[in-house]
């Protein structure tokens, strides 16, 4: 009989501190894609993309459909993630700074003090360093810094300069040692040397239970056809997202951003199917190496005591839209890909119940048995892991600096406000998947009620959690 994550607790013993032990306590394994959109998992529907080992995690554990990065940023959106607090709580402003909240307990410290290891593996997008935000050690640590050794001229596949992870350099937690000889900025073999870090952890095969936090570059710009993965994807076989457009219809707040840079405008259908065919090839390269720290688990015999988690900071347009990057509050980058494998962890299920990213941090917690700091206000969703068909919230939130701000309903109903421009969108998901018909003008009567409560949801939201944007 599979245990649930109830059960899976219940099998632990109370001691002091809030903290639970057992004979063996789950390991957790969280893979962090960067900038993936949630359609780029083949299980889920995309014939187009190859992800065997995404899809095997699909097949035994549960997918949320309608998990939120809430802030459409590298840094931010991980900055909730660490603390389990909203940004707006931490310190971002209304231009999108981080100013951050030093009396957070970080996630990672968190687990620490419940008994964990807490490894660090990969991308470093944050204030301060692994070791002092709660990870005992690191390997693979990709950061800022290595400017003297950037070279100008470097491009991306089709010969753009690069701008994304310029100057970035393999380091240790100090910066006492730098290895400019692995490459400064990404590489086309980057995944794959995150992946030899993370088995390399795993392999130390320590004495008590650990959590290792693998943060991928993939499939952030600049693009390169990783090794191995030449000719499988053409641009003739690719199909443009179905709510592609060549111009967004009006300036979103981020027009001139280094993201939309990234491509000429107006978008191009031949251009879009090219950046497409490179994004999913980083996928499938970056799918591949979670494949071998999978196998690593499973020759360690690690691999049924291990919590997997898979999602990514947030998605992307890559075209959708008339967008390139992320800065936006539409599904293809304000949901998210995330899937859960497991001890306790239903099988092969499909949830839609509606969760936050930075709801991992307790979420974990409630599963591992460790007290969740008094500094995280957060959501733990864990008893969707017992009861996936039930709801997590009925409304979650978006926002991006002072110019988006946008509510979505559990029945399918999503409001978009630009405030600088006073612009509105509503959209009707269950009709309109794709975010291609705005009611927000219509003169139909159910859209004209929608807009005014989705208004007053909206508004409501911004007074309790002091919108730093005027209203």
């Amino acid at each position: 009989m599979r245990r649930t994550a109830l059960t899976f607790l219940l099998a632990f013993l109370m001691v002091s501190g809030g903290t639970l032990v057992a004979a063996e306590r789950p390991n957790i394994l969280f893979l962090f894609a960067d900038d993936m959109r949630p359609d780029c998992i083949s299980a889920l529907g995309n014939s187009q993309i190859r992800t065997p080992n995404l899809d095997e995690l699909v097949e035994r554990g549960l997918t949320f459909t309608r998990a939120t990065c809430s802030y459409p940023i590298c840094m931010v959106s991980r900055a909730e993630l660490l603390t389990g607090r909203h940004g707006w709580e931490i310190g971002v402003d209304r231009n999108g700074r981080v100013t951050g909240d030093p009396a957070a307990v970080d996630w990672a410290e968190a687990l620490r003090r419940g008994g964990y290891n807490t490894w660090h593996v990969g991308k470093w997008h944050a204030s301060g360093r692994p070791s002092s935000r709660g990870y005992s050690d690191s390997a693979g640590l990709f950061g800022s810094g290595g400017g003297k050794y950037w070279k100008e001229g470097q491009v991306d596949w089709k010969g753009f300069p690069i701008t994304g992870y310029r100057g970035w350099i393999f380091q240790n937690d100090d910066r006492s040692e730098i290895y400019p000889k692995l490459g400064v900025g990404v590489t086309p073999d980057i995944s794959a040397k995150f992946a030899d870090a993370a088995i390399g952890m795993i392999e130390l095969h320590p004495d008590k239970p650990w959590f290792c936090h693998v943060n991928f570059t993939a499939p952030h710009d600049p693009l390169f056809i990783p090794p191995g993965i030449e000719g499988k994807y053409s641009v003739e076989d690719i199909p443009l997202p179905e709510n592609f457009l060549p111009v967004h219809p009006f300036d979103h707040g981020n027009f001139d951003g280094r993201d939309e840079a990234l491509l000429a405008w107006p978008r191009t259908e031949e251009a879009v199917r090219d950046l497409l065919r490179v994004y999913y090839s980083v996928i499938e390269d970056m799918d591949a190496q979670i494949g071998r720290i999978v196998e690593a688990l499973e020759f360690r015999g690690q691999l049924d005591n291990t919590l997997i988690i898979f999602t990514s900071d947030h998605g992307m347009a890559c075209g959708s839209h008339g967008l390139r990057g992320k800065q936006n509050m539409y599904e293809h980058t304000i949901n998210i890909p995330f899937v859960m494998a497991g001890p306790g962890i239903p099988t092969g299920v499909t949830t839609d119940a509606q969760i936050y990213l930075r709801e991992l941090y307790p979420t974990t917690c409630d599963f591992a048995g460790v007290k969740i700091p008094n500094t995280v206000t957060s959501e733990s969703f864990a008893s969707v892991l017992d009861f996936p068909y039930l709801p997590h919230h009925r409304d979650v939130y978006g926002y991006f600096k002072n110019t988006q701000r946008m509510v979505r309903t559990e029945d399918d109903w999503k409001l978009i406000h630009y405030p600088q421009i006073k612009e509105w969108q509503l959209f009707h998901l269950k009709n309109d998947p794709f975010e291609t018909r705005n009611l927000a003008y219509s003169d139909d009567g159910e859209a004209k009620l929608q807009l005014l409560k989705l208004k007053e949801k909206l508004k409501a939201w911004r007074i309790t959690l002091n919108d730093p944007a005027e209203p």
